[in-house]
């Protein structure tokens, strides 16, 4: 892939002009994405009264596309991303569209709710694919780090804004109303990628093999590069123990700590704030004491984060606690990601950067639907509050994983991508 606008020198990022449309499209869905993540529990829970069980088949549906994430990831190795990014923000405004909808209508049901669900999750497959692969091709390798830190921050800030904005608007024209405003957000990001110009070619071999062949090719690339290897088998523990809590964690706000759809929102505002702030020191924080430890410490947080939330109770003073602690272990989380994400990419060959992505993908997103499944599962035996305590002593098992590889004492990122030979694969 080639881009004639790559910055030749070391620099910010923000000099790039594909770049920055890059970035402000990402802000903007994700903006309009947190309206959606106050808006849609609330109108499953609140309106359409749905059960554990629904609220578990909604979130097993709304991850199950991201089983076939490598299929996503070969095709963006094979073919331009930039086209693939425009079809997937119009695929998910075409669908949220039909929720308000059908809700004028009297129509609305959990089970469009459930097909929205697969629409947006398999739009965000073939977004994500694209939009992380392309990202190494468009700015210098100095700048990478910087790059994700600033797309991070963006995404924390939009974040942040989207759920308090979601707040205020489900209080003031209801929740199904208020994904009006996701579906804009992606036609918005339609149009800043449809203006970035940018010339590009696969790089995947031209000789064509089959899509399976380039799959396997990518899963054994993957599987042969110890450093992205250990961070993925990392990342996909630490997923589906988020995923088990996830599954009944705003459910659990809302209805057994009573928490209105306002305070919800703001929970999740303070907690995007945390996240504003990791994006924006992760350079600092790892120029400071090495890649590698900010990215432990990262996966460290987040089981201990889940302590506040297994002892809260109703009442405002839980919910303040609530949100000071998910604002600090989203700092991390902020800056342990960004840091990770630079570093895979770094070490990645061009060529594999979307199976690479799509590989991550798969193996932590692909494995929620299990771990919804799971949680399903467990609040039948259990209940709720123990569903959360199980899901949060899974994320233990990561942080063991990263203190016990090499990664714990990484100190700086390659600034270009490490030879196969050199990072494990055969010469």
């Amino acid at each position: 892939m080639t881009v004639t606008d790559r910055a030749p020198q070391r620099g910010t990022a923000w000099t790039v002009p594909a770049y920055r449309c890059l970035l402000s499209s990402e802000a903007v869905s994700l903006s309009g994405s947190a309206v959606s993540t106050v808006a849609l529990p609330a109108l499953a829970v609140l309106q359409l009264r749905a059960s554990t069980t629904e609220v578990a088949v909604l979130a097993f549906l709304g991850q199950l596309p991201n089983a076939f994430a490598l299929w996503a990831g070969a095709l963006s190795d094979r073919h331009p991303k930039r086209p693939r990014l425009i079809a997937s923000d119009l695929a998910a405004a075409g669908a949220l569209v039909t929720i308000p909808a059908s809700a004028l209508a009297g129509a609305l049901t959990v089970g469009q709710l459930c097909a929205v669900a697969v629409v947006l999750g398999a739009a965000k497959v073939v977004h994500d694919a694209a939009a992380i692969s392309l990202l190494p091709a468009l700015v210098h390798p100095d700048q990478l780090h910087d790059a994700n830190a600033k797309i991070g921050a963006a995404s924390s800030v939009a974040d942040s804004a989207g759920t308090n904005a979601g707040a205020a608007l489900v209080s003031a024209v209801g929740p199904a109303r208020s994904v009006l405003a996701d579906a804009l957000s992606f036609l918005v990001s339609a149009i800043l990628i449809w203006r970035m110009r940018v010339p590009e070619t696969a790089t995947a071999p031209r000789a064509r093999t089959g899509l399976v062949r380039d799959i396997a090719d990518g899963v054994r690339y993957v599987a042969r590069q110890p450093t992205i290897r250990t961070v993925i088998a990392a990342l996909s523990t630490l997923s589906f123990g988020l995923a088990v809590m996830n599954t009944y964690w705003a459910y659990y706000l809302l209805n057994r700590l009573g928490a209105s759809p306002s305070a919800f929102g703001v929970i999740m505002g303070i907690g995007g704030a945390g996240g504003v702030a990791g994006a924006l020191l992760a350079p600092r924080i790892a120029a400071r004491i090495g890649i590698g430890p900010t990215i432990v410490v990262g996966f460290a947080v987040s089981p201990v984060a889940q302590v506040p939330l297994l002892c809260a109770g109703p009442g405002m003073r839980w919910q303040s606690v609530l949100a000071v602690t998910l604002a600090v272990q989203l700092f991390w989380a902020t800056a342990s990601g960004t840091s990770q994400r630079s570093l895979r990419q770094a070490v990645c060959d061009p060529a594999f950067q979307g199976r690479m992505q799509s590989a991550s993908t798969t193996l932590t997103a692909g494995a929620r639907p299990l771990a919804a499944a799971t949680a399903g599962a467990l609040v039948l035996l259990l209940d709720v509050r123990a569903t959360l305590a199980v899901g949060a002593l899974l994320q233990v098992v990561p942080a063991v994983l990263l203190l016990a590889s090499p990664i714990r004492a990484l100190r700086t990122i390659p600034a270009r991508a490490v030879p196969p030979a050199r990072e494990g694969a055969p010469p």
